[in-house]
């Protein structure tokens, strides 16, 4: 018994470490983002009002069944303000369903009021968007490979804020910052806008500042064609080939430029069964990218030692959730361990790293808060508020994104499912007839509901031992788990 507990505790000591390590990472980010504020930008720039320094841009659009968003997309890219002769518009639809006889209505109206736009469609879905990005750079005839997802709608002015960049021939990427159509919404899609804004900020302005590797995000961003071939080119071994072709784009030593300033505004998933298929992409995908970049990296002898290491803390970023998971479970046999033993009396000192890390992130998170919404008292009231939200919820969500984990870290292969885009602007209930909608419950529900049922079990197990040193984190584990759960069985209520 006493052999186990040491194995306990000091998996449980590991695991607030590694979330330390992790949270000190990001303060440094959030020092090199306030550098960053007062540096001037004198990157070269192309002058647009110079038509002999026009570069053509092809426009790929990845479509997959998108029949609630595509006529959407598809005005939204036809108001562009860019010289017709030197823009082109692929459509890369993989559609399944009679969404695509819309799309080629759609394409052919476009086409004749002088678009310069093609309908490219496949017989298999062979890479999925990957394998489409790829078989549209065969024909493109754009220099530059502007990208964006079906939910997205960037401004008339995009290209003309993003294009001039490129004059620095080192640069291979411009990636612009996500912006929220409905951010308000519902509570969900208020956390997830404010994890995104924290990434979009903190994180890319933070490693691109220092010419750390950051990532091409999978949209509203554009590539240098030249850049992705000579990097090999878009691969669909991993779920997030974004971040895979930006790695092995930077192992080559291009640059990438990254645009606070530039806001591409799109749509958040809004209802639980979407925001899961994204986060098990994006979670497993990052897992995936671990265990393929990562050698790959440290062998790099170009890549400095701090980008390194940075370099390697950004791919393991979905990894940290097994830590958390992980530390989560083990903290309720450590309440025990602690109370029964007397050597462990001092497990508790452990936490103090847990609070730390809980500092770090609130104190960093709140700069970049405050660098979108604007300070003051009552916008820091709400940051807590959100914050606290944000964080009791990430927990709730720590089993479900723990499994993509550990399957991309193990290899195991599974289909690109796409998010469902509803076309939700506002508080509409249409969205319920979404035909898109997945009907079938995860099998990682039931284990949340019972995940939420064995803490409330630690917080009793407070009050049966009178220690409460792990009260607020049980409680917290509890509401995360329970909103998770309950969110996940009424879908689509």
């Amino acid at each position: 018994m006493l052999a186990l507990s040491y194995i306990i505790v000091v998996l449980y000591s590991l695991c607030i470490f590694l979330l330390f390590l992790y949270s000190v990472a990001n303060f440094n980010l959030l020092l090199n983002y306030l550098k960053s504020k007062k540096k001037a930008d004198n990157t070269v720039q192309f002058n647009l009002s110079n038509p002999d320094e026009i570069p053509f841009v092809t426009i790929q659009l990845p479509i997959f069944n998108e029949k609630y968003v595509v006529e959407r997309l598809l005005s939204t890219i036809a108001q562009m303000d860019y010289p017709r002769n030197r823009l082109e518009v692929q459509v890369l639809d993989d559609s399944t369903d009679d969404s695509v006889i819309e799309t080629k209505r759609l394409i052919e109206n476009l086409a004749q009021s002088g678009l310069d736009i093609q309908h490219i469609t496949r017989i298999d879905r062979t890479g999925f968007k990957a394998g489409a990005l790829k078989e549209g750079l065969v024909h493109a005839k754009g220099e530059f490979i502007a990208i964006f997802d079906a939910d997205f709608v960037p401004q008339k002015n995009w290209l003309y804020q993003t294009i001039p960049y490129f004059k620095n021939p080192k640069i291979g990427v411009v990636q612009t910052r996500w912006g929220h159509l409905n951010r308000d919404y519902s509570l969900l899609t208020k956390i997830q806008a404010f994890a995104l804004d924290a990434h979009f900020t903190l994180e890319q302005v933070g490693r691109n500042s220092q010419k750390h590797f950051i990532n091409f995000n999978g949209t509203a961003g554009i590539w240098r064609k030249a850049c992705i071939l000579d990097a090999g080119n878009w691969e669909s071994d991993t779920l997030t080939e974004d971040l895979d072709l930006s790695y092995r784009a930077q192992l080559k030593q291009w640059e990438f430029k990254y645009l606070e300033n530039v806001v591409t505004p799109a749509e958040l998933p809004a209802i639980i069964s979407a925001a899961r298929s994204q986060q098990f992409r994006w979670n497993k995908g990052g897992a995936e990218n671990f265990s393929k970049n990562t050698r790959r990296l440290l062998l790099s002898k170009t890549i400095g030692f701090k980008t390194k290491v940075h370099g390697i803390l950004h791919l393991l970023n979905s990894s940290m959730f097994l830590a958390i998971f992980m530390m989560a479970v083990l903290s309720v046999p450590v309440l025990y361990i602690k109370n029964e033993f007397a050597a462990f009396a001092k497990i508790m000192d452990m936490l103090l790293f847990f609070v730390i890390t809980s500092l770090l992130f609130f104190i960093s998170y709140w700069a970049t808060y405050k660098s979108i919404h604007g300070g003051g008292f009552n916008n820091f009231i709400r940051y807590c508020k959100l914050f606290f939200t944000f964080y009791t919820i990430a927990m709730g969500f720590s089993f479900h994104n723990s499994i993509a984990v550990l399957e991309g870290l193990r290899g195991k292969k599974s289909a690109f499912i796409r998010t469902p885009k509803l076309n939700i602007e506002e508080r509409k209930e249409q969205w319920k007839q979404n035909v898109y909608l997945s009907p079938v419950l995860s099998k990682n529900v039931i284990v949340e509901g019972l995940l939420a049922l064995y803490f409330i079990f630690a917080i009793y197990s407070a009050f049966l031992l009178n220690d409460f040193s792990l009260l607020a984190l049980h409680l917290m584990l509890f509401i995360g788990f329970g909103f998770v759960f309950i969110q996940s069985i009424q879908r689509n209520k």
